[in-house]
């Protein structure tokens, strides 16, 4: 695990520890360093801890015009034990809500596992979007298949469209556009 960086490519456009409105600003990352790990398995330094013991994150790109966000995931989403959605509402989304963000865009395909909860955070944060949205991305299937079963695809969306999405061969605004585009066809 020590070797998946977070995506780098979009560094030109946007850098989060950089962003005065972003909740990771002035964030210093060790270049040679392993700080941080998900049990007994070391991460790579630039990935940004929230607070959960299991779950890391890096905020890709943030757009405060547009309202909209990309943040990439990597570990253990775990709910149950660790109440990571808590933690995520509180330390990250709600401040991103504050600078306007209504519409996240979440890259899963680095999260191994999903253990619920009850849905009361997702619930929340789906009504604090109001006329936004959160999408969920390359998440692994049967990640997906505990999101469903435990009801949170409600408040996020998840679906064919949006697995296996070549996201890496797009600028965040066209990644965006896209996933716009086609939330406002599943709206209507």
């Amino acid at each position: 695990m020590h070797e998946i960086e977070p995506y780098y490519n979009w560094r030109d456009d946007y850098i989060a520890s950089e962003d005065e409105r972003s909740p990771f600003y002035g964030t210093v990352h060790s270049e040679f360093e392993f700080d941080k790990k998900i049990y007994n398995f070391l991460l790579h330094p630039q990935w940004d801890e929230f607070g959960s013991l299991t779950l890391y994150l890096k905020v890709l790109y943030a757009d405060y015009d547009k309202g909209f966000c990309i943040i990439e995931l990597i570990g253990e989403w775990n709910d149950a034990i660790y109440n990571d959605i808590m933690i995520l509402k509180r330390e990250i989304i709600d401040l991103m809500i504050g600078e306007g963000i209504n519409k996240f865009i979440l890259i899963g395909e680095n999260v191994l596992n999903f253990h619920a909860s009850d849905d009361s955070y997702y619930e929340e944060w789906f009504q604090d979007v109001e006329d936004g949205w959160i999408v969920g991305i390359n998440f692994r299937e049967h990640v997906i298949q505990e999101f469903e079963s435990n009801h949170i695809d409600y408040y996020i969306n998840f679906g064919q469209y949006f697995n296996n999405f070549p996201w890496r061969t797009l600028k965040p605004k066209q990644l965006y556009h896209h996933i716009e585009e086609h939330m406002q066809k599943r709206l209507n």
